[in-house]
């Protein structure tokens, strides 16, 4: 005795969640499709190999510099620093807007000829070699900007010469030793001791613009202080070759230093030209004096001077000096009076020499260099940049300052100098009480004294300024050269894990957004949201060719969800046990309306009930080829012609004692009008006397009216819905039918269940059939 599998399938009472695809349903949808993942999966990482192969790791180099900062520095200071009287203050913030100015990168890039670059062709991508390679690119003369759209391809032939591509249609072979000239540059190749490496090997030199490799660069170093409380600075810069980084840190701290000592040595210089100025005219008047002297007294013979004229000398000659320091004071007065008038301060600064006044040097000092400051950023930024305006603002305070202590200073200094020329006038009328000889004598040896006093004092100030211009102090003192220790970032992770995401998330995202962009009905929710009916059954997707489902085949779930169908047919029709007439239809073509008739009737002829199928699908009949019967037995067309009767047209079936089916028989022209004619109601009618079930194929609803002229001969509407393949917009019509009440007793079968391709679906144990 044969024992039926039993197994569970949910009613339409079943409360289901209204609620988007669950993460096992999606991941289910996504194993269907799991050549796909493999395949994307095995190009991303390809590509990603490919990646790690020829993109060359990034280095972060780094490198610290200790800057004097005024705001920081000492009180006490070492004798060399004292000795250098001349050196301006600095901020650190300021300095580090100097470290990345384009003149000083400009400098660095030139020094290294970072704008050349040389890379080997691999069998994967490329090298790049900078101190290794075979040899080094010289420009001698020419339009230096005709290079900077050029790649030149270089091959090695011997350690003596090379072949030149790129420059025009044809190959140029070339010596090492001789210089390459063309219509608009000359230069030539310094071949390194590694050219014996490169021999055969491609080499391609590639010149970018100057001033974009500066600013490149610009964008590329970073300057940070290392914390708040020292006036250490960190700069960094990302590079593929370790060594080439560290060459531009080493190399913009050298440059740094070396534009810093060229400020202070301008400033030093400054000051010595002016004290040469005034030791040349200070030579001529002393030697003019010297042989007034000279001649005083070899043509009167003067030998000695009495101790009243001594002690009268000592005295005239102290007043003389204190009044030549006020005629030099007032001179620096002056250069500072116009230094400060001037409308534009570019020059050198005014010499501050003689000037007792602390605060007034100071204050020239700090407008010299605020002027300083001025004209460095002047050379990477705009004068409008909102950057200048605390700056100018400085400078305009202290200019207002040094005028004020100006003006003081000045009124004293004429004061005392009145006072010196009225006890000079005292004095000399004193004289005139000494003897001729001796007045003329002292007078002249007064004038000689005053001279060699203001020489010796400017020599000495001289030579102090000379021994600062010697000294090689530095501004900024080197803390930590450029180092770098491992790459910045694990590329080779990096890409994996962006292969295995972009593997992944591709397909998946293709799937899902094709699936949202065709817009097919993937789930019973979706269903159940937009119509009124309910979803009597759900059948899943049959596998293989064949479309009728035999017990003797392992299709154990799908001949359980017909037998549920059945069961839900019976308790569709209530009470009624013979000619119950069942009408099944769809939206369009494609969605299973024939597969779901042929089996729910196999079905239910298995349950000894005499069973009918009428194909009424005049237009694309199917039922006969699904049961393999001859189509060229007399079917509904002739019938409804009247030329047959209906005991005529049935054909009895291979797959069940009790199943018959009613073919379409000759396609007919106008298929509507025939089943207008009245004789569709008369079959029916018959049918009902001899069997248990009427079944009726019909057109799809949305395509032809078909079903709707035949709806009012049947008790119950099946309504096919094929999962993936129906679009949603046929709710709506769906929907708008039943309002209309066009169909009785409609309900809808969820046909072509896929669990695996759609994410949606029963899964059920079928280890109880084994």
């Amino acid at each position: 005795m044969n024992k039926e599998p039993i197994v569970i399938v949910s009613t339409p009472n079943t409360v289901r969640e209204t609620q988007p695809q669950s993460f096992s349903e999606l991941l289910i949808k996504c194993l269907f499709y799991w050549p796909v993942f493999v395949l994307s999966l095995c190009a991303a990482l390809a590509v990603a190999f490919l990646y790690i192969k020829t993109t060359p790791p990034v280095y972060e180099i780094t490198a610290k510099l200790l800057i004097k900062d005024e705001k920081n520095a000492s009180v006490e200071k070492t004798p060399l620093e004292k000795l250098n009287v001349y050196e301006k203050p600095k901020t650190v913030e300021n300095e580090m807007e100097v470290l990345k100015s384009r003149q000083l990168i400009g400098k660095v890039v030139d020094d290294l000829q970072l704008w050349i670059t040389y890379t080997e062709k691999k069998t994967l991508g490329s090298k790049e070699l900078y101190k290794d390679g075979p040899f080094v690119f010289q420009f001698i003369s020419g339009e230096k900007d005709s290079l900077l759209t050029k790649k030149i391809g270089i091959s090695i032939q011997d350690k003596n010469s090379y072949v030149i591509t790129g420059l025009g249609a044809k190959q140029l072979t070339v010596n090492f030793k001789d210089i390459v000239v063309t219509p608009y540059f000359k230069w030539k190749l310094i071949r390194t001791p590694t050219v014996q490496n490169y021999i055969d090997k491609p080499i391609t030199i590639t010149f970018t613009p100057f001033e974009k490799t500066v600013a490149d660069y610009q964008k590329g170093i970073s300057v940070s202080l290392v914390n708040k409380l020292s006036p250490v600075v960190q700069l960094t810069i990302d590079n593929s070759l370790p060594e080439r980084g560290k060459d531009i840190l080493n190399s913009l701290m050298r440059v740094y230093n070396e534009s810093a000592l060229e400020d202070k040595n301008r400033i030093t210089m400054s000051t010595l030209k002016f004290i040469d100025n005034r030791l040349s005219s200070l030579t001529g008047e002393l030697v003019s004096v010297e042989k007034s002297v000279e001649g005083f007294k070899s043509s009167r013979g003067v030998t000695d001077i009495s101790s009243e004229a001594k002690v009268f000398l000592q005295n005239v000659q102290s007043n003389d000096t204190r009044l030549n320091d006020v005629n030099v004071q007032l001179d620096v007065i002056s250069g500072i009076e116009r230094y400060v008038a001037s409308n534009s301060n570019t020059g050198n600064p005014p010499a501050t020499l003689g000037i007792s006044d602390p605060g007034l040097v100071n204050l020239v000092e700090q407008l010299s260099a605020f002027h300083l400051q001025k004209n460095r950023l002047l050379a990477t930024t705009p004068e409008e940049n909102p950057i200048f305006e605390p700056l100018n603002r400085q400078i305009k305070t202290t200019e207002d300052a040094i005028r004020a202590n100006v003006r003081a200073i000045k009124g004293s200094l004429l004061a005392t100098k009145v006072q010196l020329q009225g006890n000079n006038y005292k004095f000399e009328k004193s004289i005139k009480n000494i003897p001729g000889q001796e007045r003329q004598y002292t007078s002249i040896k007064r004038q000689q004294e005053i001279k060699e006093n203001l020489y010796v004092y400017l020599l000495q100030k001289k030579e102090e300024i000379a021994l600062s211009y010697a000294s090689t102090l530095n501004d900024a003192k080197i803390v930590e050269s450029a180092y770098s220790d491992v790459p910045k970032s694990s590329k080779k992770s990096l890409a994996l894990a962006a292969a295995l995401l972009l593997g992944l998330f591709v397909p998946a995202g293709s799937i899902f957004g094709i699936g949202i962009l065709r817009g097919r009905i993937n789930n019973r929710n979706e269903i159940e949201r937009n119509v009124s009916i309910p979803v009597i059954s759900e059948i899943s997707h049959q596998k293989g060719k064949e479309p009728l489902i035999s017990r003797d085949k392992n299709n154990h779930l799908i001949l359980e969800q017909f037998r549920a169908l059945r069961t839900r047919l019976q308790n569709i029709h209530g009470s009624e046990q013979q000619g119950r007439v069942t009408l099944f239809t769809s939206s369009i073509a494609g969605e299973g309306k024939s597969f779901a008739v042929s089996n729910l009737g196999i079905s239910l002829a298995a349950s000894d009930r005499k069973t009918v199928i009428l194909e009424l699908d005049l237009r694309r009949p199917k039922i006969l080829s699904l049961f393999n019967l001859p189509a060229d037995h007399p079917g509904i067309a002739e019938y409804l012609k009247g030329e047959v009767m209906e005991d005529e047209i049935s054909q009895g079936t291979k797959q069940a004692r009790n199943l018959f089916v009613i073919g379409c028989g000759e396609i007919p022209e106008n298929p509507s009008e025939l089943l207008e004619n009245g004789r569709i109601a008369q079959l029916i009618d018959y049918l009902k006397q001899e069997f248990d079930d009427i079944l009726i194929d019909t057109p799809p609803v949305h395509l032809v009216s078909d079903a709707l002229i035949i709806d009012h001969l049947s008790e119950a509407t099946m309504y096919i819905i094929r999962q993936g393949f129906t679009s949603k917009k046929e709710l709506a019509f769906i929907e708008e039918l039943i309002k209309d009440s066009n169909f009785k007793n409609m309900n809808i079968i969820f046909n072509g269940i896929n669990r695996r391709k759609h994410g949606y679906g029963y899964k059920y144990d079928t280890a109880y059939y084994r």
